[in-house]
C-alpha cells in the first residue's frame, strides 16, 4: 500500500486499488447487516472437538489403533496431523503437478547477519527467476501465521530479521489472481477418483474511504470488522488514525484465514466434475496424498469449476478442516457433522493403510512435532 499524506488536513492514507481488484474473480458476496459472523467462528477449539475425540477413542478400538489418521497421507509427516513441512508437501509434486503450484524457494534463517541472508535470499529468488512481489511464509506453521506480502528488498530483510533463527520459511510468487478458496479433497487408497467434500471461498475484507474518516473509525463502523478489532488494531496499529481516502479500498487482511479476519463462505456449490478430474490427474503426479485441504488462488468462478486456471498455494494434510463450516449460516449440527465425517474418514484410510504396511508413530512423536511448532508460532512475524 502508498502512504500520501495531505500537506493541509489530516494525513490521508490513500490505497490504489480499484473495485475491480479486490476479491476479483469472486462470486458477489451478500452483504450482511446483521449475522455478519458465525455465532461460533470464534468458539474454543476443544468445544467443536470434544465430539471428534469420543469418536476417535471408538474408531481407535473398533480398528484396534488410535493413531491410524497419522497415516493417511503416508507420504507426509504424520500425515499433516502437526508439525509438517510447507517445502515437503509441496516437492513430492512431480512435473505435471508442478505445473499447478506457485513458484517458490526455502531458505533457513542462520548465523549469518541479515543483509547477506537477504542477498543470498534474492540469489535463489533469481535463481528459480521469482520476482517482487512475493508471500513469504513459515515452512511450519497454520491458521495463517507468519504470512507477509512482501513488495521489495527492505520488507525482506526485515521479515529475515524477525524470523526466529534456525527456521526455514518459503518465498513464494504472489499468484497472478486474487480470487482465493479451500478445496477439500479426498481419494481412498486404490481409487482412481477421489471426491471434493468442500470448497471454501475465501474473501478479504476491507473498507472504503469517505476522505472524513479515519481507519480505525471505518473498522468500528463496518458490520463485521467492528466484531473483529482484536484482529485488526493490532495489525494496523501504524495508520489506524489516519484518513482514508473518497473511493479508496483498504484491505485488513492478506492471508486466507479465519483466524486471522478473512471472510468464509460455503461455495459447495461451485463443486464440479470437471474440477475434480483435474484434481484427479495432479495427485496422480503427487504421491502419498489421500486426504487435505489445497489453499487456491483462481482467475474467476467459472473457470475454477472448469479445472482450469488456478495456482496452489498450499497443500494441508490430516489436520485441514473443511473450512466451509465457518460460513456464517453453517448451523451447529453441520459444523459437528462435517468434523466426524472427516475425522472417521481419517481413520477409514488410516486403517486401509495398514494393509499396504504402513505403520503408525508414536504419540510421544506427535507430541514433539507439537511441541516444536508451538514454539516457533510464538517467534514468527505479524500476519499481513
Amino acid at each position: 500500500m502508498s502512504l500520501a499524506y495531505s500537506q493541509i488536513t489530516t494525513p490521508t492514507l490513500s490505497v490504489v486499488q480499484s473495485d475491480s481488484e479486490v476479491n476479483q474473480g469472486m462470486p458477489p458476496m451478500e452483504v450482511d447487516t446483521e449475522n455478519s459472523i458465525s455465532r461460533f467462528e470464534f468458539w474454543p477449539t476443544w468445544f467443536f472437538y470434544s465430539p471428534v475425540i469420543a469418536q476417535s477413542i471408538w474408531y481407535g478400538f473398533k480398528y484396534k489403533n488410535m493413531a491410524l489418521p497419522l497415516i493417511a497421507n503416508p507420504s507426509i509427516k504424520l500425515s499433516g496431523m502437526v508439525g509438517e513441512s510447507k517445502n515437503d508437501i509441496l516437492e513430492l509434486a512431480g512435473c505435471e503437478a508442478r505445473k499447478w503450484i506457485s513458484d517458490f524457494v526455502t531458505l533457513e534463517k542462520n548465523q549469518c547477519n541479515v543483509e547477506q541472508q537477504t542477498e543470498n535470499a534474492l540469489l535463489a529468488m533469481q535463481d528459480e527467476l521469482i520476482e517482487f512481489p512475493v508471500v513469504a511464509k513459515p515452512d511450519l506453521g497454520c491458521r495463517g501465521v507468519g504470512v507477509k506480502l512482501i513488495k521489495n528488498q527492505q520488507q525482506l530483510q526485515s521479515y529475515i530479521e524477525s524470523f526466529p533463527k534456525n527456521a526455514r520459511y518459503l518465498l513464494q510468487t504472489k499468484a497472478p489472481y486474487e480470487a482465493e478458496a479451500g478445496l477439500f479433497y479426498i481419494r481412498y487408497p486404490g481409487e482412481a477418483e477421489g471426491k471434493i467434500i468442500s470448497i471454501t471461498l475465501k474473501y478479504s475484507p476491507y473498507v472504503t474511504g469517505d476522505g472524513e474518516s479515519t481507519l480505525k473509525e471505518l473498522i468500528m463502523k463496518d458490520p463485521r470488522a467492528g466484531q473483529l478489532t482484536h484482529l485488526y488494531y493490532p495489525r494496523h496499529q501504524k495508520v489506524l488514525d489516519h484518513v482514508i481516502s473518497c473511493g479508496s479500498k483498504f484491505r485488513l487482511a492478506f492471508a486466507g484465514s479465519h483466524s486471522r479476519g478473512a471472510i468464509f463462505r460455503d461455495g459447495n456449490q461451485y463443486i464440479t466434475l470437471a474440477l475434480t478430474k483435474q484434481l484427479d490427474t495432479i495427485f496422480n503426479d503427487l504421491p502419498g496424498f489421500h486426504y487435505g485441504r489445497l489453499d487456491v488462488k483462481f482467475k474467476d468462478i467459472d473457470s475454477l469449476m472448469a479445472g482450469n486456471s488456478f495456482t496452489i498455494l498450499e497443500i494441508n494434510g490430516a489436520s485441514s478442516e473443511a473450512a466451509h463450516i465457518w460460513d456464517r449460516k453453517t448451523p451447529l449440527r453441520a459444523i459437528f457433522k462435517t468434523l466426524l465425517f472427516q475425522y472417521k474418514t481419517l481413520y477409514e484410510i488410516g486403517h486401509q493403510q495398514t494393509a499396504k504396511g504402513y505403520k503408525t508413530p508414536t504419540f510421544v512423536e506427535l507430541y514433539k512435532a507439537w511441541r516444536e511448532e508451538s514454539r516457533l508460532v510464538k517467534q514468527y512475524p505479524m500476519t499481513d
